[in-house]
């Protein structure tokens, strides 16, 4: 099911600076029985993203209330909403007058993310490694192309997602979720100041351990920093938090807090 500036089923059209250049962000949103779990953070970041790509974005009253209106129907679902810079010429400058597409569809939840939750899951690290652009880092912008390329590869026997590195080997995120390390009491997350999507789960669960007085820092984690650590998570917005039970070789115990923080933020699948 998709909406194209609130018409079911409509076309994009072919001059769309997001299909043409990657113009542009979106964010998949999880449904529950009151409506999209954490809205107001989805829609700061989609809104501080196009500002960032130097494109005036506001969410229309109408935008909101088909939102709501689809989370209301399709609980436990996922909304996916794109932002487009709108119709542009055929060269990269941006045109002047911008006119954002928006487009709304709804897709289930893929099942064996509740699995994942209760069993935990493994990571490969990925010979694919993210370039450096800080003034791209954090956003979710739609050129996605390195994590194409990423998930184009098939994942080992045993292994139920990628590890993605930075070109300077410094661990950033699996290939669709923010990852989370944790030493007896402290819990390292990866700085993002050059690569990476800053995810809404990730900042929903940083504010939630602070809440619990726990320590938690962002800094950058070297490949060769994995060794340290007693757990690790990942996180994002569909599957909720789950435990990573080893990356390549190395294992890792599950931890406490992991199903505290599904409990605190209502993520359980």
């Amino acid at each position: 099911m998709f909406w194209v500036n609130g018409a079911s089923q409509a076309s994009v059209d072919p001059s769309d600076r997001g299909l043409a250049y990657g113009d542009g962000l979106f964010a998949t949103m999880r449904t529950g029985a009151e409506g999209i779990l954490f809205f107001n953070a989805h829609h700061a970041r989609l809104t501080a993203g196009a500002a960032r790509l130097g494109f005036q974005w506001q969410m229309s009253e109408a935008l909101q209330q088909q939102l709501h209106a689809l989370a209301i129907e399709y609980p436990h679902h996922c909304i996916k909403l794109i932002v487009s810079r709108g119709v542009g010429g055929r060269g990269y400058t941006p045109p002047e007058t911008v006119n954002p597409t928006e487009i709304v569809s709804v897709h289930a939840i893929p099942s064996h993310y509740a699995k994942w939750q209760q069993a935990g899951i493994c990571l490969k690290t990925s010979s694919i490694r993210l370039g450096l652009q800080p003034l791209l880092a954090g956003m979710k912008h739609l050129n996605r192309l390195e994590q194409v390329l990423i998930k184009s590869h098939p994942l080992p026997q045993g292994f139920d997602d990628w590890l993605v590195n930075d070109i300077e080997d410094n661990v950033i995120e699996s290939s669709m979720a923010n990852v989370f390390f944790i030493k007896g009491n402290r819990v390292i997350t990866p700085s993002l100041a050059l690569c990476g999507v800053a995810g809404v789960m990730r900042e929903q669960v940083m504010i939630a351990l602070l809440e619990q007085n726990m320590n938690i820092e962002c800094l950058p984690v070297g490949a060769e920093r994995l060794i340290e650590f007693d757990s690790a998570f990942i996180t994002n917005s569909v599957l909720g938090i789950v435990d990573v039970l080893a990356i390549d070789s190395l294992k890792f115990s599950r931890a406490p807090i992991t199903a505290q923080l599904r409990q605190t933020l209502s993520l359980t699948l």
